[in-house]
């Protein structure tokens, strides 16, 4: 696992030279360089900055392509060392791109939203995304350290913060009722290193018992199923939608599932749902767009021999995963999230 400093930017020189490294390279995108890396800069040595587009749309192999031509033309070497500045499109590529280059350089991820810092930036899953399809192509790679400050939350709109938040609030429905309540009492606007750290530390200890996502890891995944395929959707048709808002819709969506499957009763997903939906806007999305939702669903990686796999609340703070949802249940979830 990747060695994770909390609130700790300035201590970034001290990290790099405990890493050795021949050459150094900052990874960004045009909003990250512009609000986020004037803060890092002053706590820097010598280093070349790679610059690419912001959002999901550049997040594909021509960016890759782009990255793996800067460190090639900079003579990076196997020694070289990657650090990812920013949210989690950049964490997730700039990942894929250094453990692809020259089979595997390090990387440090120094992720700039809260969502990255609670997802994105942990667990070593890298990816880009492959004709509309989320995280189709990647690898599993872990960063040799991960620095994660709320330094950069001032960068942020409430609507980042929110997106965020989804994550948040997913860890608590799958691992840790309090983590929930805390958060639900709480709000995203009051989101601090210590809620952050037990966010991660839910995730880590998830993912150290099953690093490949063989069968307990797939409950991080809870809403990802129906959520990752609205997100893919919305990127095709012009609808702006962050991921965490994507999520947090999905999961709405699969809170329904469970309850229908007989894991949640009514009450507790009426709860789920209302603070879901109290924070969540959801989509003007026509009822014949559906089946389209529902074929990317089934590109989903949790699936099996065209049967789709679900991650399921087994109760509020416990879930369950591999759970089999036909498409009859599936378009009544859908049905029920989105026409409401």
């Amino acid at each position: 696992m990747s060695k994770i400093y909390f609130g700790e930017i300035n201590k970034i020189e001290k990290v790099l030279s405990s890493i050795p490294h021949t050459k150094l390279f900052v990874l960004v995108d045009d909003e990250t360089e512009k609000h986020c890396y004037p803060i890092l800069k002053p706590y820097m040595k010598a280093h070349h900055l790679i610059s690419v587009k912001n959002g999901e749309l550049n997040k594909t192999l021509e960016t890759c392509n782009f990255i793996w031509q800067e460190l090639t033309s900079h003579e990076a070497d196997r020694n070289a060392l990657l650090i990812n500045l920013g949210g989690g499109v950049i964490t997730d590529m700039g990942g894929f791109c250094a453990a692809t280059y020259k089979r595997g350089i390090n990387f440090i991820n120094i992720p700039t939203t809260l969502l990255a810092q609670v997802d994105a930036s942990v667990g070593g899953k890298t990816g880009i995304d492959f004709n509309g399809y989320k995280n189709h192509i990647g690898i599993f790679a872990e960063p040799i350290a991960v620095i994660i400050d709320t330094i950069f939350h001032k960068t942020l709109e409430n609507r980042q913060l929110a997106s965020g938040f989804a994550e948040m609030l997913k860890h608590g429905l799958i691992a840790d009722k309090l983590h929930w309540d805390i958060l639900v009492k709480n709000g995203y606007k009051a989101i601090d290193i210590a809620l952050i750290k037990h966010s991660v530390s839910i995730k880590e200890n998830v993912v150290k018992a099953d690093p490949n996502e063989k069968g307990l890891r797939k409950v991080l995944n809870f809403g990802h199923t129906i959520g990752h395929a609205i997100e893919s959707f919305a990127l095709a048709n012009d609808i702006s939608l962050l991921h965490g808002e994507a999520i947090g819709i999905g999961m709405i969506a699969e809170t329904f599932i469970s309850q229908e499957k007989g894991y949640l009763t009514k009450e507790q997903q009426r709860e789920i749902e209302e603070l879901l939906r109290g924070i969540y806007t959801i989509p003007n999305i026509k009822k014949v767009s559906y089946n389209q939702i529902m074929r990317l669903c089934k590109q989903d990686k949790k699936n099996q021999n065209g049967m789709i796999n679900m991650s399921l609340l087994e109760n509020p703070g416990q879930a369950n995963f591999n759970i089999p949802v036909n498409d009859e249940l599936l378009e009544k979830a859908l049905n029920y999230t989105l026409s409401m």
